[in-house]
């Protein structure tokens, strides 16, 4: 077969690749799509064909025009790109992670197209999450977040899946359980995690005020403004803006933030020239937006719009069981923070701290603990160190009453786990790891809390001492 007939069936040849490929014409245009990219970027051929190739919204391609190069694309001027990892945008709004490879097609030294092929790389990123997933099951953070409950397995994977798109994503949860560390994996974990990430509480300041710090304001626009002041908005371009306690945003300025949302163009306060910004959107309430929409007090047309991923963070009463980890964490914390502080906690203080109904949250047990540890002057946290309203009033801020040697057959249990013997603490470390481990129903991670030890440091000593986690929390006669 002569070269003539190879290029007869060039486009049935294109067709059997598993790779998307497409040609882009010197004007930007797509002159050429195969199969292939029509199932990646879920576009129809027909919708293609024509459109400028930034249909598929590539992350390298918009920081390249950014920079301001001699060309729209990168390609016309580096004339090869070679296994170059980015991220595209699918015609449903979500992303899809690929490998690019590219070149000019040239003709006597002129420009006549460049062909690029995409390879889907979703596979390859589905089984890195699953062992980053695994591997949290043995780690005691995602992202600032503490906890390996099943609410929290369940927020680390919503959080992930929301940060391969590029919807408006709104967080629900009451005060203090770590909206603000949810929202930030979200940008971590995003393709715009290179660029800036602007965080502000709507609550914090008045109506003339808050629209000067969302959109920015020119010289004269009001009393004090005395320069041009770039908004928050502004600050965000190519990145994550991150709008805390969204409901309390006054309703005149929920029109604006409407029509941002909808233009993606500010006005800056005092001026009528528009300012294009592409920043994604993530807000965050403790409030019940939809009983504010029903009462009038919050736009409905508002609320749709930032409504498209709703993640809820869990109050902590309903994942008591990452207390205990959450202890360990932030006694750690404060511990090399300050170069000092307690060695885990006691049984009782455990008990105490899981029964508490925590209103406050997480960031109510950070201060508990705080609390905690300035009352602790060595030894494990008792009851006796902690605030009077997590003991219910009973003298939380009394020093700690003499240890006493427990009852025989004294034992303790959390909600959900299996009682044990009192783990007080004895001179044998041997029998002080059985006795965390028994008091945890075997779970290692919340034994190393409960001991003020790492996980390893359990793991290292149970092959030390020759204990078989089956055997210890089954009992002798198993």
């Amino acid at each position: 077969m002569n070269q003539d007939s190879v290029k007869q069936y060039l486009e049935e040849i294109i067709e059997t690749m598993n790779e998307g490929l497409f040609i882009v014409g010197p004007d930007g245009r797509l002159s050429m799509v195969n199969s292939s990219l029509e199932r990646l970027t879920g576009f129809s051929r027909r919708e293609l064909l024509g459109r400028p190739c930034t249909v598929l919204n590539c992350d390298a391609c918009r920081i390249s025009r950014r920079e301001g190069r001699d060309h729209w694309c990168r390609l016309f001027d580096e004339r090869k790109q070679n296994r170059k990892r980015c991220r595209i945008v699918r015609k449903d709004g979500s992303c899809v992670d690929v490998v690019k490879n590219a070149t000019l097609l040239m003709d006597n030294g002129e420009v006549i197209a460049g062909v690029e092929t995409l390879t889907d790389l979703s596979e390859l990123v589905e089984r890195d999450r699953k062992i980053e997933e695994l591997s949290r099951h043995w780690d005691t953070g995602f992202h600032g977040m503490v906890g390996d409950s099943p609410a929290m397995l369940r927020l680390y994977a919503i959080l992930e899946k929301a940060a391969r798109s590029d919807a408006p994503v709104i967080i629900f949860g009451e005060s203090g359980t770590g909206k603000e560390l949810a929202a930030h994996a979200i940008h971590t974990l995003g393709w715009r995690a290179e660029r800036p990430f602007i965080q502000f509480n709507c609550a914090a300041l008045n109506e003339s005020l808050l629209e000067s710090e969302l959109f920015g304001h020119v010289k004269g626009a009001f009393t004090g403004a005395i320069r041009h002041r770039e908004g928050r908005f502004e600050a965000a371009d190519g990145g994550d803006i991150f709008l805390d306690e969204i409901g309390d945003v006054p309703p005149a300025t929920q029109v604006k933030l409407l029509r941002v949302l909808e233009s993606k163009r500010i006005e800056r306060v005092g001026d009528n020239r528009p300012i294009e910004v592409d920043a994604r959107v993530i807000t965050a309430t403790n409030r019940n937006l939809e009983r504010m929409v029903a009462e009038g007090a919050f736009r409905k047309d508002l609320f749709y719009r930032i409504n498209v991923i709703p993640i809820h963070v869990p109050p902590l009463r309903e994942r008591t069981e990452d207390i205990p980890l959450l202890a360990g964490h932030f006694l750690a914390d404060i511990r090399s923070r300050t170069g000092r502080g307690p060695q885990g906690l006691t049984p009782e203080a455990l008990r105490l701290l899981t029964a508490h109904a925590w209103p406050g949250n997480v960031r109510e047990l950070k201060s508990a603990l705080e609390y905690a540890c300035v009352l602790t002057d060595s030894g494990p946290v008792g009851p006796g160190h902690l605030p009077p309203a997590v003991v219910g009033g009973a003298a939380g801020a009394c020093p700690p009453p003499a240890p006493e040697a427990p009852a025989p057959g004294a034992g303790w249990a959390t909600p959900g786990q299996r009682p044990g013997p009192h783990p007080a603490l004895p001179a044998d470390p041997r029998q002080a790891l059985i006795d965390a481990l028994l008091a945890t129903g075997g779970n290692k991670s919340r034994a190393a809390a409960l001991l003020g030890v790492s996980r390893g440091t359990v793991q290292n000593r149970m092959r030390r001492f020759g204990l078989d986690l089956k055997r210890v929390v089954s009992g002798p006669g198993s």
